[in-house]
């Protein structure tokens, strides 16, 4: 009894598999992964088809987006330095006439020359033995409220599809892995067989579509969140700009 002790303790440990060669036959996970995208079913594959896409739109607006609004600031903030040594809207209008198109300047030129229609050289210092009349006023505001709704347009261009490819990818990719999980059961089925080995698989495949979809929408919900509330500021921003307009109207005599 003694003397076989040893013996086994030593075929034992000689039948034990080395670390080394244990840690080589580890699987890797990012390989099952691909594994299980390039043998998926076809209507997986059109899932995951449909969600490349929509990843590829979604960050093509969101590039977009973030150089439009950078350009938007970047010429407020020269508007603004242009107009800060004006005396009044005549050298204001002259002032703006040499920067490029932009939305403030397209709001300041539509509501001074709105302004110019109704009171024509009050711009060049002759100044109308009357103001604007209330129903005149009025209608400068609703001018300028048509300029800004327009400018308000063009920045929100694209910003519809963030909030598609946000909501519908996951709802996309559940699909897929409802899809994916059903034939997994109808697999087993005809397979007549039903141990944790052969659903496992199948189902680990049906739950990428969700994974993808979330990793999709994600980025798309915030980026959409991010830029609706820069576009609330820029509205903020015209609505200051008509109120000031109107002032600088006022201070000037002309309402």
């Amino acid at each position: 009894m003694i003397t076989s002790a040893p013996t086994h303790v030593l075929a034992a440990f000689m039948d034990a598999p080395a670390p080394a060669n244990a840690l080589a036959r580890q699987p890797d996970p990012s390989r099952d992964i691909l594994d299980m995208i390039v043998g998926a079913s076809p209507p997986t594959h059109v899932v995951l088809g449909v969600l490349g896409l929509f990843s590829v739109v979604s960050l093509w607006v969101i590039i977009a987006k973030v150089r439009h609004f950078r350009r938007v600031r970047a010429e407020g903030d020269r508007f603004v330095a242009h107009l800060g040594s004006v005396a009044n809207l005549g050298e204001a209008y002259q002032a703006v006439q040499q920067l490029p198109p932009s939305p403030y300047t397209r709001l300041f030129q539509g509501g001074l020359g709105f302004f110019d229609d109704l009171r024509p050289g009050a711009l060049g210092g002759f100044s109308p033995a009357t103001g604007l009349s209330l129903t005149q006023l009025e209608a400068l505001r609703m001018v300028i409220d048509k300029i800004e709704a327009e400018e308000i347009d063009d920045l929100a261009h694209g910003l519809n599809w963030l909030a598609v490819i946000g909501s519908v990818s996951p709802l996309l990719g559940l699909m897929g892995t409802v899809i994916g999980v059903m034939n997994t059961f109808i697999g087993i089925t005809r397979a007549g067989s039903a141990n944790i080995g052969a659903v496992a698989p199948g189902v680990a495949e049906a739950l990428v579509t969700t994974v993808v979809g979330l990793a999709v929408a994600i980025p798309s919900v915030i980026a959409y969140n991010h830029f609706a509330s820069r576009l609330n500021l820029v509205l903020g921003e015209f609505e200051g700009f008509a109120s000031e307009f109107i002032g600088s109207l006022a201070k000037d005599g002309h309402v």
